[in-house]
């Protein structure tokens, strides 16, 4: 305190201290490092340090893989179909995400062009609800499977989610089977189907349609599993292994075909349609 009053008497405080607007920089959740905002938006999200891969929202995945491309089905939006005592809370809960996200639920669905290949694609977002898995966004993935074998075009799923809509009860549960069945159908007619699982990828979605690709990709560093490692951890009543659930980890045991940074993702789904399309 004393110094500061000598320097201001003799007239050499440094400048005032500018202030930087709010929103410029992010905190990596992994490595802590502090990064420039725009920079990362030019890297896909992704941190250039550690590869964290941070959640985005569906049309900026659709942005990234896409040439251009067409939305379709928009139009579904989840009731309440159980009538429940807590009815009311979902309700406000469908409405508050519906502000935040500007989506009808947790999935977009569209047709487009990458790289001059056509392609039909399903992208969750995280923000609506946890990415939960409703009647809704079962009955979008059907529609839009039926899209890809009508247009003949190959189908990709990115799924970003925390499992079945418990809200939904069993009817949520439903779209398991109803997914699976339908990703059969297609494969049946020899269509090309390519599962890409962000962080997280877990529950009914992994149990389901996020694990029947015909090509599993996996971001880097992705959460990928059914139960959660704490429950999995008391269960079995054993110490689970370093990285666990993690993509790396699901690919060296193979349930994962490939590991793939989000920056390199378009090019690799290109690649995937130049050889088998």
């Amino acid at each position: 305190m004393v110094d500061w009053f000598k320097r201001k008497r003799k007239g050499i405080l440094g400048e005032k201290k500018k202030d930087i607007p709010d929103g410029l920089w992010i905190k990596c959740p992994k490595c802590s490092e502090i990064l420039y905002k725009k920079a990362i938006e030019q890297n896909f999200w992704s941190c250039p340090k550690c590869r964290y891969h941070f959640r985005i929202p569906a049309y900026d995945y659709l942005n990234i893989l896409f040439d251009d491309y067409e939305e379709f089905n928009d139009g579904y939006r989840s009731t309440d179909p159980l009538g429940f005592s807590a009815s009311k809370k979902y309700i406000t809960q469908l409405k508050t995400a519906h502000k935040k996200t500007n989506m009808n639920d947790a999935i977009v669905t569209a047709k487009g062009k990458i790289n001059g290949h056509d392609l039909t694609a399903c992208v969750m977002d995280f923000r609506f609800i946890g990415g939960s898995m409703g009647s809704v966004v079962g009955e979008k993935i059907s529609k839009a499977i039926d899209v890809a074998m009508e247009n003949k075009t190959a189908l990709v799923i990115v799924s970003s989610s925390g499992g079945a809509r418990m809200m939904e009860g069993i009817l949520s549960l439903m779209q398991m089977a109803k997914t699976s069945a339908k990703l059969a159908q297609f494969s049946e007619t020899g269509g090309l189907y390519i599962s890409v699982m962000t962080d997280p990828t877990t529950g009914g979605t992994t149990a389901s349609y996020a694990m029947l690709g015909d090509i599993n990709i996996a971001e880097s560093g992705a959460l990928i599993g059914f139960a959660g490692a704490r429950v999995i951890k008391q269960t079995i009543g054993e110490d689970l292994p370093e990285g666990f659930q993690r993509a790396e980890f699901l690919k060296e045991k193979g349930f994962v075909d490939r590991v793939v940074e989000r920056t390199d993702m378009k090019e690799e789904l290109t690649k995937i349609l130049e050889f088998f399309v």
